[in-house]
């Protein structure tokens, strides 16, 4: 069996968290939020859960469902070398996985082995970067590249698209699939003010082939001329694009709703139409 492109570097991805600036992380902070409200609308006892994300300390230990508190286990993403973390033995009645999924190479496979961790009826939640973000800066980067040297670089990662979060989750064998998307605009004083909060945030660049060099003077200086052109505000703040794409599946039981027979409907649209 061949194995999947290699996008992105686990040892790079350790090494920018560990150079993080601080303990504060508004991307975090933003998820935990929405996660509460996800969460907290379900009517279920979640008696073993895990919890999976980088900088797995900072995370809470305990969250909530609308039956009451769930007590998780928290597991450190970025861990090792492979992109699967290292789980516990036993089935699970939740597994949530927060700002990982977006820097894992074999993505289909690793959600065939969250899947195969659940227990039945089981839920899997995941919140990752992805869509349309930081698409300004990945735009700004390419016509700098293209102007300073006459090509690209691999600079800003590829990001899943939400239209194809319900196909991921179908494909590892998951019922009821829901993707959507958060999204958000930040705004910045000037591009570098950008590009410093992502190295604050240890989310510098993780790419396998990026560049080995520094970007140069003269090329952020392209870079950071391009964005204020694109996306500055009448006030000079730039615009960044966040994107929080939320997968939630179930792993399949036999008291889930199911789809009915195709011909099997007892109401014929036609009528319907004819009466309105």
């Amino acid at each position: 069996m061949s194995q999947p492109p290699r996008l992105f570097d686990n040892a790079q991805i350790a090494r920018n968290l560990a150079r993080r600036a601080g303990p504060g992380n508004f991307v975090r902070d933003l998820v935990l939020d929405d996660l509460a409200d996800r969460l907290g609308a379900h009517i279920r006892d979640f008696s073993r859960a895990l919890l999976i994300g980088p900088d797995a300390a900072s995370l809470p230990e305990v969250l909530a469902s609308a039956s009451g508190p769930v007590r998780v286990e928290r597991i450190e993403a970025f861990a090792g070398d492979d992109d699967f973390p290292h789980l516990p033995q036993g089935r699970q009645d939740l597994i949530v996985s927060l700002l990982h999924l977006q820097a894992v190479n074999d993505v289909p496979g690793h959600l065939a082995r969250l899947r195969a961790l659940l227990a039945p009826d089981g839920l899997l939640m995941i919140a990752l970067v992805g869509g349309d973000s930081l698409s300004e800066l990945r735009e700004a980067f390419l016509s700098a590249d293209l102007e300073v040297s006459g090509g690209a670089s691999a600079r800003i990662a590829p990001m899943i698209q939400v239209r194809d979060g319900g196909a991921l989750l179908q494909r590892a064998g998951l019922a009821l699939p829901v993707a959507d998307v958060e999204s958000h605009v930040v705004r910045y004083a000037t591009p570098f003010a950008l590009m410093a909060e992502l190295k604050a945030l240890g989310a510098a660049n993780p790419l396998a082939d990026r560049p080995r060099r520094f970007a140069t003077r003269t090329l952020l200086a392209h870079a950071a001329q391009a964005y204020a052109a694109r996306d500055a505000d009448p006030d000079g703040r730039v615009r960044a694009t966040l994107d929080i794409i939320w997968l939630a599946g179930w792993a399949p039981h036999e008291s889930q709703q199911k789809p009915l027979r195709p011909g099997s409907a007892t109401i014929s649209m036609k009528d319907v139409l004819a009466k309105s």
